[in-house]
């Protein structure tokens, strides 16, 4: 019905999908971005700004029923051995549970947003990719924050070669 399949998304089932369709329809124009979507649904921060400081980034109380159902999707996903699971997992760890399933459900929704509007086929990079990408911006936070400190971050197998020609030339001498 509506050219894609939307069960490709990981979570998101026929129930799922069929209860998005109903509530939002197959015309995804009358959202100008995905933010504007996530939006509608209640899932994106509403950042409540005074004077320049934000108050707070709370998501604004919706009783939209196709938010509620992608929240449901969004935990279905804990399990999950893809990229959305880890992240749901990392933002539990991270957040609380409450908080970590709507930012997945604003995940699922700009995907979903991508997939209808722009006829996008999902294609999940699994839970390694998705674990070796926040490695990745671990290691380049800590290497900012130790050269801004004036250190130099070093590899282990490269401290150990150090360590060892540094014992061998105690050793020697």
């Amino acid at each position: 019905m509506t050219g894609v399949d939307l069960t490709r998304i990981d979570g998101v089932d026929a129930y799922t999908a069929l209860k998005v369709i109903s509530e939002v329809g197959t015309d995804m124009t009358k959202w100008p971005s995905a933010k504007h979507f996530s939006s509608w649904l209640g899932l994106s921060p509403h950042n409540r700004i005074t004077g320049g400081k934000v108050i707070s980034s709370k998501t604004k109380a919706s009783a939209n029923r196709a938010a509620a159902a992608l929240r449901l999707a969004a935990n279905a996903l804990h399990r999950s051995d893809s990229a959305l699971g880890a992240f749901l997992r990392r933002n539990k760890a991270h957040l609380g549970a409450p908080k970590a399933m709507t930012a997945t459900a604003h995940k699922l929704a700009r995907i979903i947003y991508s997939t209808l509007r722009y006829g996008h086929r999902y294609v999940d990079a699994g839970a390694e990719y998705f674990e070796q990408q926040y490695r990745q911006l671990a290691l380049h936070t800590a290497r900012r924050r130790a050269a801004q400190l004036g250190y130099q971050l070093v590899p282990i197998t490269d401290v150990q070669t150090l360590e060892m020609a540094h014992h061998s030339d105690l050793a020697t001498a």
